[in-house]
C-alpha cells in the first residue's frame, strides 16, 4: 500500500504544510485547559471537585504526551526549534519522559508496525480479555499501581540500567564497570529538567498560595493519566484484523467531545491517518482523513464510531 494509491502529489503538499497559529492553539488547548482544571479547583476546593479534577488532568497530560508524540515527527511548528523545545518543556519533562530519546524509539514503531520487530507491540497483547481481567487493569491504573510500576522502570532507565522503552519490553544494559557515581551521573542528566519543570508548576502554584494544587498534578499522573494511556493505545492497535496489514494494523476512532476530552487531544485519534502519512500536522489529519474516506480507503481499514465500541471489542472474551 502506498499514500499515492490515495493522493496525488498536491494533495499531499497542501496536507503536510504546518501553521505556526494551528500549532499554537492546540499547545494552548492543552496547557489552557490545564491552568483552567487548577483554576476552578483552586475556586472549589472540595473532594468531588478534586475528583473531576484528576480526571481531566489525565486527559490534559495525555496531551502532553501527544505534544511530545508530534513534536517528535517534527510535524507541529514550522521551526524545528520551537517544535523540538515545546515537545520537550511543555510535552515530555511535565509528564517525565524526553522528547529526544522517544523520537527514534517511536520512528522504529512507524517502520515495523504490527510485525515482531515493533518495539510497541507488547501494548497489544492480551486482548480482547474478559471484563474481570479488564476491570483489574482500570483498578491497577486508579491505584496508582501501573503508575508506580511505571516510574519505577524509568527510575533504570533515567539510570542507564534498561535502554529507552515506552512500552512492556525491557531490555538491560551491561551494567559491568558501571560504578554508582556513572549512575548517579546519567540519572542527574536525565531527571534534572524533567524535575526542575515540574518543580516550576509547583512554585507558580505556591506563588499563587494554591501550592497544595500540586497534588492534584501529581495523582493524576499516576492515576488517570495510565489509566487514558491504556484505552489510547487499545484504540490505536489492538482488537485489528491484521497486525501485518497497513490496511488493517492501525485504527481509526471517531471521538465526541467527551471522548476528545478526556482520550484524544490534538487529533491523535485519527492514527490510520497518522500512519499513513506520519509528516501530516495533527491538525490537518481530519481533512486527511475526508480525503481517505472518499476515496475507499475505509473499505479495507479500520475505523470505529467510539471508543466505547473499541472498548466492547477489547471487553469480548
Amino acid at each position: 500500500m502506498r499514500i499515492e494509491d490515495y493522493l496525488n502529489k498536491e494533495e499531499i503538499a497542501q496536507l503536510v504544510q504546518k501553521s505556526n497559529w494551528k500549532a499554537f492553539l492546540m499547545l494552548l488547548s492543552i496547557w489552557g485547559g490545564i491552568i483552567t482544571i487548577f483554576v476552578v479547583v483552586a475556586l472549589f476546593p472540595n473532594p468531588f471537585v478534586f475528583v473531576i479534577g484528576v480526571i481531566l488532568m489525565g486527559g490534559r497530560q495525555l496531551g502532553c504526551a501527544i505534544l511530545m508524540h508530534d513534536a517528535s515527527h517534527r510535524s507541529l511548528f514550522k521551526s524545528y526549534q520551537v517544535d523540538s523545545f515545546v515537545g520537550s518543556w511543555l510535552g515530555g519533562y511535565p509528564i517525565i519522559n524526553d522528547c529526544i530519546r522517544y523520537r527514534p524509539y517511536h520512528l522504529k514503531h512507524h517502520v515495523n508496525t504490527g510485525s515482531h520487530k515493533d518495539p510497541d507491540l507488547s501494548l497489544t497483547y492480551g486482548y480482547p480479555t474478559t471484563v474481570i481481567s479488564f476491570l483489574r487493569k482500570v483498578f491497577r491504573d486508579l491505584a496508582g499501581i501501573s503508575g508506580l510500576k511505571t516510574q519505577i522502570a524509568v527510575f533504570y532507565m533515567n539510570t542507564g540500567q534498561i535502554k529507552y522503552t515506552a512500552s512492556k519490553t525491557i531490555e538491560k544494559i551491561d551494567q559491568t564497570g558501571r560504578t554508582l557515581f556513572k549512575r548517579l551521573k546519567t540519572a542527574t542528566y536525565y531527571y534534572w529538567k524533567p524535575l526542575f519543570v515540574n518543580f516550576l508548576i509547583w512554585f507558580t502554584l505556591w506563588l499563587c498560595g494554591e501550592g497544595w494544587l500540586f497534588s492534584l498534578w501529581v495523582i493524576s499522573f499516576f492515576t488517570s493519566f495510565n489509566l487514558v494511556l491504556r484505552v489510547r493505545n487499545i484504540a490505536e492497535h489492538c482488537v485489528v484484523p491484521n497486525q501485518e496489514d497497513p490496511h488493517q494494523n492501525t485504527r481509526t476512532t471517531y471521538a465526541n467531545w467527551l471522548e476528545k476530552l478526556l482520550l484524544a487531544p490534538q487529533n491523535v485519534n485519527y492514527h490510520a491517518e497518522h500512519h499513513l502519512l506520519m509528516t501530516v500536522p495533527p491538525y490537518n489529519l481530519p481533512k486527511m482523513h475526508r480525503l481517505l474516506k472518499e476515496r475507499g480507503f475505509y473499505e479495507k481499514g479500520v475505523l470505529s464510531k467510539s471508543y466505547t465500541e473499541v472498548l466492547k471489542l477489547a471487553v469480548s472474551k
